[in-house]
């Protein structure tokens, strides 16, 4: 016979068993729904005495500084500016001294072929390379924007684009060198001066297609932070310059070809040297080799390329400072890209103030480099000061040219070199060059007043 007790006892257990499991689902619910709703829960508070970090990124600890110090901001922003801008102004400073150098060995030929390469240098080969040089800025903003984007490929692609683009530009600006004489005698020149300025621009056509190789594939690299390669294959241009200049004007007497000569394969040398390093294993991530792309999407490049092609022209002394604007917009750094444009500002205007004082103290000793007559150095040393307040000026203006503050980012480096080309245009052409020529031919107020209403323009 069972026992009573002992299946009541079995039932009491059960009910027990059945009854702790479901305090145990009500406390685990309740629980969970007080994780959903966190403001319900109540914490104890610690020890009031203790004061140590459980977790910590290195902020606020003694020794560790909470923000970056303004004057390491500055100095590793120098640095970074430098390593791009330090190489390219230093292969601008030798491609310009390609043609001081060989204007100073002319100018020991005769007083006619100096001043027929000076027209040909600073008028026409000037004007060409600052249309060629603004429109090669906007493979600037494409590289700098794919470089900063991660579309390393497109480099390539953007390179070989330009390169359409400037040739067709290139081949537009040969009769312009082809006609120097017949236009320096329409302008009232000189006959003789116009003659030989003609022969001159026909030995600088092949400088004109050396432009092509050399911006863009400098862009290129410096879009890669590879710029000390320019940087020696520059130098290493200059000092064959000069070699050959000598070697062929004062020791072999060949005259204005034999400096034509020295001059074509000083511009040569370097491009022929990029070519070599871009095509031939330098930049493995962004060139691909030759493709069909390039000649896909060419009207896009083409505008992009004439509103810098304009703001350009007017002044060709821009820095490529401005580089650095084309990554930053793409990563989202417009804050860094204000304080870049600061530094940059600054530290072009120290330059500038450099030059003005250096400028001011040798006014009377630099035209002999390029002239034994005393005559042509008094009238250097007259013009001096004003030189130098026009460096002072322009040493800030190419740096607004490619920056605009008020959106924090580069005008070049965004993509707003419309606006500033609009800008460049209205002060320059209808404010500094009429100026300039009322007070030079209308009130005959000579030299002086007429550059100087020319550069307030353009200042």
């Amino acid at each position: 016979m069972k026992n009573p007790n002992g299946s009541s006892k079995s039932m009491k257990n059960s009910f027990s068993v059945c009854r702790s499991c479901s305090l145990q689902m009500v406390t685990q619910e309740s629980f969970l729904a007080r994780l959903e709703a966190p403001e319900e829960l109540e914490f104890t508070k610690m020890d009031p005495d203790i004061h140590e970090n459980l977790l910590t990124n290195g902020k606020g600890q003694k020794g560790v500084p909470s923000e970056e110090k303004l004057k390491d901001r500055l100095w590793s922003e120098t640095k970074k500016m430098w390593v791009v801008a330090g190489p390219a102004i230093f292969t601008r400073c030798s491609t310009f001294g390609i043609n001081v150098i060989s204007q100073a060995f002319v100018g020991h030929i005769g007083a006619t072929e100096l001043a027929g390469y000076a027209l040909v240098a600073t008028v026409f080969l000037r004007f060409a390379n600052g249309i060629l040089l603004g429109m090669a800025s906007g493979l600037k903003t494409l590289c700098g924007q794919a470089y900063g984007a991660n579309q390393r490929r497109m480099l390539g692609v953007y390179l070989q684009r330009s390169w359409i683009v400037l040739f067709t530009c290139s081949l537009f600006l040969v009769p312009l060198f082809c006609l120097t004489t017949p236009i320096l005698k329409a302008l009232g020149q000189d006959e003789a001066i116009a003659e030989e300025a003609g022969v001159i621009a026909l030995w600088f056509i092949p400088v004109v297609f050396s432009f092509i190789p050399s911006f863009t594939c400098q862009m290129f690299l410096q879009t890669q932070s590879k710029n000390m390669i320019i940087s020696y294959l520059a130098f290493c241009s200059l000092s064959i310059h000069i070699f050959l200049s000598w070697l062929l004007t004062v020791r072999y007497k060949f005259g204005i070809p034999g400096a034509m000569i020295s001059t074509i394969l000083a511009y040569w040398l370097p491009n022929m040297g990029q070519l070599f390093f871009v095509m031939c294993g330098g930049c493995q991530d962004t060139w691909k080799g030759f493709s069909f792309l390039a000649f896909k999407d060419l009207w896009p490049v083409i505008k992009l390329s004439l509103s810098p092609g304009a703001m350009l022209c007017l002044n060709t002394n821009g820095w490529e400072m401005m580089l650095a604007f084309g990554f930053l917009p793409a990563a989202r750094e417009l804050k860094a890209a204000k304080f870049s444009i600061v530094n940059i500002v600054l530290t072009s205007f120290a330059i500038g103030f450099t030059l003005f004082n250096f400028f001011l103290f040798f006014r009377g000793r630099l035209a002999y480099i390029f002239t034994d007559s005393s005559e042509v150095a008094a009238a250097v040393a007259d013009l001096s000061p004003l030189l130098a307040c026009s460096i002072l000026m322009n040493s800030v203006q190419p740096v607004f040219s490619g920056v605009a503050i008020g959106a924090g980012g580069g005008a070049i480096g965004a993509g707003w070199q419309s606006i500033v080309a609009y800008v460049n245009i209205a002060c320059y052409y209808l404010v500094g060059v009429p100026v300039g020529v009322m007070l030079g031919y209308v009130f005959h107020m000579q030299v002086k007043v007429a550059v100087t209403g020319l550069q307030g323009g353009h200042f």
